[in-house]
Order: C-alpha cells, then structure tokens, then sequence
C-alpha cells in the first residue's frame, strides 16, 4: 500500500475484500478457540441474598433516629467486623471449610469470595408486591465457592451475621448514645449548680446594686437628700430654740439670784455701805436734787428698810421659807425645755449621721453600678448558656432514650431479608458466552491487526492514484490490461481482478 496519500472508501472497500481471509478466520477460530478454553478453568457457583432495609415505623417528626450514618458506610463498617478472623473462625469450624487447609488461608479465601452490593429501590419495592409504600434501599449478599451448597451456606451464614451485627451495632450506638448524654448531663447539672451557686452569693453580696435596683437606689437616695434637709432644718431650729431659752434661763435664773441675794442681811449690810459710799461721791458732784442723789438716798431707804425687817425677823426667831429658796417654776420650765432641746439635737444628730451614712452607701451603689452590672451580665450570660446546654441535653437523653427503647423493641430501622440465599444451579464462573464473546473481540482486533499489517507491508500499484503518489508525475494515457485470452477492458483505469499481481500495469507517463 502506498502510503503517500489518503484512502478513500473504494480503497477501504477493496482493503477489506483483499483481506477478507485473513480477517475471517480469526474471527471464526478466537471465539472458538476460547469457548473451549473456558473448560480449562473450575467452575465457581455464586450465591446470592436479598436484604430489604426498612425504614423505622416510627415517624421522624416524634422520634429522631439516633444512627445517622450513611447505609453504604455501615454495611461496610458492618462487612468489615463480620468478616473479621474472630466471627469467621466458628463458622468455619462449624461448616468444616478449612479441612486441608491454613486457618488464615481460608479466611483470606472468603474475603475475597464475599461481596455486597447496593440494589435500585424501585426493584426492592417491586418485590415487595406492595403498592403505595414508600420506596426503601437494599442490598445483595454474595458469596462464590467451588460447591453450590458451600456456597449456599457460607451466603446464608453471612447474611445472618449481617443482620445480627445491625441489630446489636445499632442497640449499642443507641445505648452508647445514651449513656453519653447521660454523663453529659450530669457533668451540665454540676455546671449549672456552680453557676446557679455563683449567681447567688453575687446577689447576695452586692444586694441593692443590682441592674435592676439602680432606679430604685436613685429613688431612695432622693428620698434620703430630703429627710436630710428636713432634719437639717429640724436641729437647726433646735439649737435656735435652745438658745433662746438658755438667754431666757440665764436672765432669770440671774435676777431670781438677785432677788435671793438682796433678801440676806449681810448682802443688805453691804449694800447698804456700798450706796452710801457712792452718795458720799455724788453729793460731792452734784446737788441734792440731781436726779442719781435722789434716787441713791431712795435705794439707802429702801436697803435700810429691808435690813430692818431682816433683823427683826432674826430676833423674832422666824423659820426661813424653803419656798423662797426653791427655784421658781418659770425657771424649771426654761431647764426643762433645754432639756427637751437637748434630747431633740442629740436625736436630730443621730439622725444626720445616719443619713449620711446611708446617703454615702447609696451613693456609693450608683458609682459601681457599671461595674457590678458588668459582672452581673457575665455571670446571668453563663448561667443561662449552662441552663440552655443542660436543656438542651435533657431534650436529647429523653429523644436518646426513646431512640434506645424503639431499637429494642425493633421498631426504628430494620434489615429483613427478603430472598434467602438460593443454590446455585448453574456456575458463574467461568461464563462461556462471555469467554466466546471476548475471543470474538480478540479475533476481530487480531483480524483487523494482520490485514493492516499485510496491507502496510504491500508494495503493489493497483490504482491510478498509487502511480500519482508513487511517481509523483502526472498520468498521459493508460493500456488496459489484456489476458491470457485475449480479453481485455477499456477505459480511462484498469482493474484489479483483470491484472495479475506479479506484473504492473503498462502506462505511459510524462518524462
């Protein structure tokens, strides 16, 4: 073939009725060739179980599910425990599969033999036969083996293990889940008490400086600045009161001392002496009409009078009045009523001190309000996010425990098997139809390989073409080819059934 320019379907064409032989027969013998090779191999039997996943009977809106995985992860987590040396040892003892063999060898040769795969819902619900259910997943079971009722037996035992292994898998996580929250919730009743604790001894250290109290603080201080005034003005007209009677005591109690003095004969007899001495002075000033002569020789009179009386009082031997001597009433009045002032300021006194105490203590809430609002906040935010976590965690141990309950009396998500594992009439290894069919392909490529490779290897100029590309000059006139009896065709090109392939055509070219 020459290889210098592109093919067309006429050349493809003849290509293929050139190369038809080589063609065929691989094609014919391949297929033949492995049909009967498939023999050589032993056959293997496939066992297969279908099991249907039911979704709980509960619905989800009242009780969650606690198991939450996806199907495909469990079944393998669930394949990969079933299949571990611990559970597939008493089987195999039991069903006697290691005879002649290595324990761990046989265990490799069932991993490797068993699968599982997922099957279309819609094929499950078919089979179900029940219209107007909801569809639900499941999965296929298989296990191959040389005999059909080993086969049979190690599927039945699988599959069995399988649905034993959900069950407890899922009671465990349920039970798990539960016993979880539960000590969760534990832990969060011991968090919330301490907040709960905290929270208290804040309030009761700083009672009356809460958030809530500032408005209350700022009405009673208020109320305090007024009493205050109040008993300002009270004490201060106290002492004024006090005062003015002590002036008053002090006058009285002053001439009532006087009074008693002038009544004595020997304060008279001084008097006495003391007035005519200061006449004696005046009269040598003045007249004896000048207005202080005359009244000082009326108050000599009036002393003389009253030392007369006294000493004829003492020579009669009278008893003196012990009235006399007494102080009058207006002045225990006066001394009762300072009295009474006195207990007033010392009240009022008490009074502004405690006021300013209390006013200071107030006062003294307002200025660290800020600060104790600050705490207060940090510590209702904890405790309310330790009351939302413990109620969150008593809504979930309450929802777990449900959970648990429904997985033991297998009412939440439920593996059935719906088709136990068959006997396997016929073996699914090897598959002759599928070995005839690979060696249909493998003749068909081997065919096509040696008739491109025949063809790539060919030299022969059949075609005006091959002589343009073979040459690379351009065609004057073309002889047909004339047999061995004396046929021949006419016409612009020759034909290949008319030309032997050992001679090239005779055509004449440009030089």
């Amino acid at each position: 073939m020459i290889g210098n320019r592109e093919l067309t379907i006429d050349d493809y064409v003849a290509i293929l009725r050139r190369r038809r032989k080589v063609i065929l027969i691989p094609v014919l013998l391949a297929p033949l060739a492995a049909f009967l090779v498939s023999y050589a191999f032993p056959p293997k039997y496939t066992s297969q179980a279908l099991v249907l996943v039911e979704g709980q009977k509960v619905p989800e809106g009242y009780v969650k599910p606690v198991v939450t995985e996806d199907l495909t992860q469990r079944i393998a987590t669930i394949q990969q425990q079933i299949l571990s040396p611990n559970r597939l040892q008493p089987m195999i003892e039991r069903l006697g599969l290691n005879k002649g063999k290595n324990l761990d060898d046989t265990i490799d040769e069932l991993r490797l033999n068993v699968s599982i795969q997922g099957v279309d819902p819609e094929i499950t619900a078919s089979r179900r036969h029940r219209p107007g259910q909801n569809e639900v997943p499941g999965f296929y079971v298989n296990f191959t083996a040389d005999n059909p009722r080993i086969a049979q037996q190690v599927c039945t035992e699988l599959t069995s293990m399988l649905l034993e292994e959900n069950l407890e898998t899922r009671e465990q996580v349920a039970q798990s889940t539960t016993d979880f929250l539960a000590r969760s919730l534990e832990q969060a009743k011991k968090d919330l008490d301490s907040q709960d604790a905290k929270l208290a001894a804040f309030q009761k250290q700083y009672l009356g400086q809460l958030p809530g109290d500032e408005d209350n603080n700022l009405k009673l201080l208020m109320g305090l600045n007024s009493q205050l005034d109040a008993n300002t003005q009270t004490l201060n007209r106290a002492q004024q009161d006090k005062s003015f009677a002590e002036s008053l005591l002090a006058q009285q109690s002053a001439a009532w001392k006087t009074a008693k003095t002038a009544a004595n004969p020997e304060s008279l007899q001084k008097q006495l002496d003391d007035l005519q001495s200061q006449l004696i002075i005046l009269q040598g000033k003045y007249t004896d009409d000048h207005p202080d002569v005359v009244k000082t020789k009326h108050d000599i009179s009036e002393v003389k009078r009253k030392l007369a009386e006294a000493d004829s009082a003492s020579a009669q031997g009278a008893v003196p009045d012990k009235s006399k001597s007494s102080e009058p009433p207006e002045i225990r009045q006066l001394r009762l009523q300072i009295h009474q002032y006195d207990e007033t300021i010392a009240q009022a006194t008490r009074d502004q001190k405690r006021l300013d105490d209390a006013i200071k203590t107030y006062q003294g809430r307002l200025a660290l309000s800020p600060a104790v609002e600050e705490q207060y906040k940090q510590l209702t935010r904890n405790y309310a996010t330790a009351q939302k976590f413990y109620d969150d965690l008593l809504g979930k141990k309450s929802q777990s425990e449900m959970q648990t309950d429904m997985e033991r009396r297998q009412q939440g998500e439920q593996m059935t098997l719906l088709d136990p594992a068959n006997l396997p009439d016929s073996p699914s290894f090897p598959n002759r139809l599928e070995f005839a069919g690979g060696g249909l392909g493998a003749g068909l490529a081997l065919g096509f390989g040696l008739a491109l490779w025949l063809e790539m290897r060919d030299k022969a100029i059949r075609t005006e073409q091959d002589v343009l590309a073979a040459l690379e000059l351009p065609t004057l006139v073309s002889v047909p080819w004339v047999g061995p009896n004396g046929a021949g065709k006419s016409g612009g090109r020759s034909h290949d059934r008319a030309q032997p392939p050992s001679e090239p055509k005779k055509e004449i070219v440009e030089a």
